[in-house]
């Protein structure tokens, strides 16, 4: 593994000296300046300009006035945003300094945005053919959720594989695990996606900003892009010359839950800028009214990040960094046979009823994992003349201990430990007659080890690569986008003998693939655009499908791959239109995703009837083993939001997203695909408020019903899944900045979910599945109950 430390360290280095030859050739460095203001000509102050590609902007003095840092001259997208105002996106050139004025008109509804996710430079949220979802930082803080991706669950064809409150897998139009890219801060995520109770670890708290790209997206990312990206931003820097912070504290009532949150900001006049965060969460044992406190079902995180860079008009160079450490017990739902009561250490020699003190306190209990993810990465963009250089190299380490034995409860029965340096290179070419172009290679070394006497998945090395080019062509009201990539993926899959029996089998695989894009987006009018696309992605088999050979604990299976299995390869059809008028908001987006050689798992039955049952040093699992089918997907999702006139500040948003999956021949009397979300409707009533006296701003209240369909849809054969029945959930929430005349004190946001304490299961929960209660006859555990939220945080400015 030096080999690898010492590739980062040659790399940090080549690029420094790449900083110091860049700035000598980068073009003449200028300053865009001006001033923002309403459509009545006043000033607007705190308002954001801010230009994505370099990573620049200003934000408002108190009269509306704003500067930038220095900039390489050239032709920028531009995104100035101010709350209770339609954000302006509009491509500016700078050639020496630059004055150029804004002015932002009032909006009961955000209408504008700048994605950078699944594009290689800041683009038109209009202007891009795929769908993607935008949230916001005050989004997140003003819904309350147990984890950062139940919060994006809210989004038209998001859903979530949970197991417990701390375990989110997340899912797009019916496809997850490896098939969904993660990126934090422009890297690639790597840890043990593959697994059903591995979340994304990224620290919640500190997320400004999320993108969701609906469809294939291998073309910029690769390998796993079928269904979709996540790209989670925390690290932005802040206005010129000003240091600033944030002071966040949380509280969830159910599971009693605590949150702290502090981070520091600073962008010096000299261009030098950084930024600083910590967090600490610790929840107890969850509880709803069927089960009562739901024993281990308790975590706790420590984390912290940042980044330091410089910001010249050569472009920037940022460090950056992050450490995630979380602990989390792993809820089995054993019961006691005659009082329904949960179990304590089941199936070993300690085995009890759980103690009202075991379910009261948060000490984590076997089975429980602990998972540690570093992360250091240098991130670059270089002035070229009028074109750009984007060098991006990372190393990250993915720790994750899985302690099963009370007798030992910090002795590891798993231990994963993944290494990955993440690398991507693109240059990009100054626009030329409506023609903007990229070309770029990316991809990664990876290597994983098992340093514990269990051994569920083997040793292996993995090294990709990817070229591709990138290109878009605007001209009147259309946006033509598209590319094309060629792949390629070897993996050194390592034997292991146990005794006398092999355990895993040495492989060397090797895939390819191309894969690619074309799109167009046609503004019919400034209220309505009709986009289209067409992409074929591609996933090559990671080593649990190809090798599992294993107990997994906490997923209830015995785990057996399947060597043979090849290449999965989708190609997806999607087609929307978006309404945008002052008084109403209009969306859909349809898809069909056709998947030839679908990898998925199923129980394997025994030879004699029934299931496959295996007994491993005591514990009865389930067996289960990976295959692959042909099979499609197609559905919609659906957004229509009312703001009647003069009732601007009143909205009543609805999103409504469907997907239904099918393998393409029965397999074992079944044909539907395992794991898809049910038809999910979110309905608000809001009322929003930017001013309500003289010191409360941003004032609103809202009321939702959450409503998830029966699914009826499920993949039978030997029993992999059962129907799940619908239900709705009631929340109401309120919240406020609280301001002096001077400045803003802090903002407060209440919610509460659940109002009505339905007793749920979620289709994607994992603990469906766990063992039958014989007091009441119902199977698995139940989803979290009522729960009140509150979150309050404090700014801080400094000059």
């Amino acid at each position: 593994m030096n080999k690898i430390f010492i590739v980062l360290l040659v790399t940090l280095q080549l690029l420094f000296f790449c900083d110091l030859a860049f700035s000598q050739a980068a073009g003449r460095n200028s300053v865009l300046s001006g001033k923002v203001i309403d459509e009545k000509g006043n000033s607007l102050p705190g308002a954001s300009v801010f230009i994505h590609d370099v990573k620049a902007g200003a934000i408002s003095d108190t009269g509306g006035n704003y500067s930038t840092s220095r900039i390489n001259d050239g032709r920028y997208l531009v995104e100035v945003t101010y709350q209770g105002f339609a954000s302006l996106i509009v491509p500016v050139t700078i050639k020496g300094n630059t004055h150029k004025d804004f002015a932002l008109n009032t909006t009961a509804v955000e209408q504008e945005a700048v994605t950078v996710t699944g594009v290689s430079s800041a683009t038109r949220l209009r202007n891009s053919p795929q769908p993607v979802s935008l949230i916001k930082k005050t989004e997140l803080l003003q819904n309350a959720s147990t984890n950062l991706l139940n919060a994006l669950a809210r989004k038209g064809g998001v859903s979530v594989i949970t197991t417990g409150p701390a375990i989110s897998k997340p899912v797009i139009r019916g496809l997850g695990y490896n098939r969904v890219v993660t990126i934090n801060d422009g890297i690639r995520q790597e840890g043990q996606q593959w697994g059903d109770e591995h979340g994304i670890e990224i620290d919640e708290y500190s997320v400004q900003k999320v993108e969701i790209l609906k469809g294939p997206a291998s073309l910029m990312y690769g390998s796993d892009a079928i269904a979709g990206v996540i790209n989670f931003i925390t690290n932005q820097p802040v206005t010129p010359g000003s240091i600033k912070g944030n002071l966040l504290t949380s509280y969830t009532g159910n599971n009693n839950t605590y949150g702290f949150n502090g981070n520091l900001a600073g962008n010096l006049h000299s261009g030098f800028n950084w930024n600083a965060y910590g967090s600490i969460k610790s929840a107890g044992d969850y509880k709803n009214k069927y089960d009562g406190q739901v024993y281990n079902s308790r975590f706790g995180e420590k984390n912290w990040g940042g980044y330091v860079g410089i910001n010249k008009g050569w472009g920037f160079s940022h460090l950056i960094i992050s450490s995630y450490n979380q602990k989390l017990g792993i809820t089995e739902g054993t019961r006691d046979s005659a009082s329904g009561k949960f179990m304590a250490f089941a199936e070993t020699p300690y085995e009890h009823i759980a103690t009202s003190s075991e379910l009261g306190n948060r000490k984590l209990l076997t089975p429980y994992q602990h998972v540690r993810h570093f992360k250091i990465a240098l991130d670059n963009s270089f002035s070229v003349g009028r074109n750009r250089i984007v060098a991006t190299v990372a190393f990250q380490r993915n720790r994750r201990q899985e302690m099963g034995d009370p007798a030992m409860p910090t002795t590891p029965d798993l231990y994963f430990d993944l290494r990955t340096v993440n690398y991507n290179f693109q240059y990009q070419l100054a626009e030329q007659k409506g023609w903007k172009t990229t070309l770029g290679f990316n991809g990664m070394y990876q290597q994983n080890r098992n340093l514990a006497p269990a051994k569920l998945i083997p040793e292996y090395n993995l090294f990709d690569a990817g070229l591709f080019v990138f290109t878009t062509k605007s001209f009147n009201k259309v946006t033509l986008s598209g590319g094309l990539r060629a792949d390629t993926r070897s993996m050194d899959i390592k034997a292991l003998t146990e005794g006398t029996d092999r355990k895993f089998n040495a492989l060397n695989k090797n895939y390819g693939n191309i894969s690619g894009s074309a799109g167009i987006a046609y503004e019919v009018s400034e209220q309505v655009t009709l986009k289209a696309n067409v992409a074929r992605g591609y996933r090559s088999p990671n080593a649990a499908e190809l090798s599992s050979n294993g107990a997994h604990e906490g997923t209830y299976r015995y785990e057996y791959g399947d060597n043979n299995l090849g290449t999965e390869t989708s190609m997806q059809f999607d087609a929307g239109v978006e309404v945008a008028s002052q008084h109403i908001s209009f969306g859909v987006s349809a898809f069909y995703n056709n998947v030839s050689n679908y990898i998925y798992y199923q129980r394997l039955a025994s030879k004699i009837g029934g299931d496959s049952i295996l007994d491993d040093n005591g514990v009865t699992l389930e067996a289960f083993k990976f295959s692959q089918s042909g099979a499609r997907l197609a559905g919609f999702e659906a957004n229509f939001d009312i703001h009647p006139h003069p009732l601007d500040w009143l909205h009543f948003e609805n999103t409504f997203s469907f997907v239904a999956g099918s393998f393409n021949k029965s397999l074992h009397g079944s044909k539907n695909l395992p794991a898809m979300p049910p038809a999910h409707l979110l309905s608000e009533l809001r009322a929003n408020f930017p001013k309500a006296g003289a010191a409360l701003k941003n004032l609103y209240f809202k009321i939702e019903m959450d409503a998830t369909a029966k699914q009826s849809r499920v993949f039978t054969a030997y029993n992999t899944e059962t129907i799940t029945p619908g239900y709705a959930l009631l929340d109401i929430g309120t919240g406020a900045d609280v301001h002096t005349k001077q400045a803003k004190l802090f903002s407060i946001y209440l919610s509460l979910n659940n109002l009505t304490d339905v007793a749920y299961q979620s289709h994607l929960s994992r603990l469906k599945y766990a063992g039958v209660n014989n007091v009441t006859g119902r199977q698995g555990v139940f989803n979290m109950g009522r729960n009140f939220n509150v979150k309050l945080n404090i700014p801080l400015d400094f000059k």
